[in-house]
């Protein structure tokens, strides 16, 4: 498969200045998976740029 990272750019909400896996969403989301974290990208603007990837925030940021 053909990674679009140029596309999934236009939409990629991260914020991480140094990330590596920006537009690479498979390699987000198992990094993050990984960490037992969330990606940035399910996450309000607000949040997103808090980088609280965890699950409890989540679901805070959706009630």
């Amino acid at each position: 498969m053909e990674c679009r990272k140029e596309t999934n750019l236009e939409n990629c909400t991260c914020t991480y200045p140094g990330c590596s896996r920006k537009g690479v969403c498979c390699e987000c989301v198992a990094h993050h998976r990984q960490a037992g974290e969330i990606p940035g990208c399910f996450f309000s603007k607000e949040v997103e740029a808090s980088f609280d990837r965890g699950v409890e925030r989540f679901v805070q940021d959706n009630e």
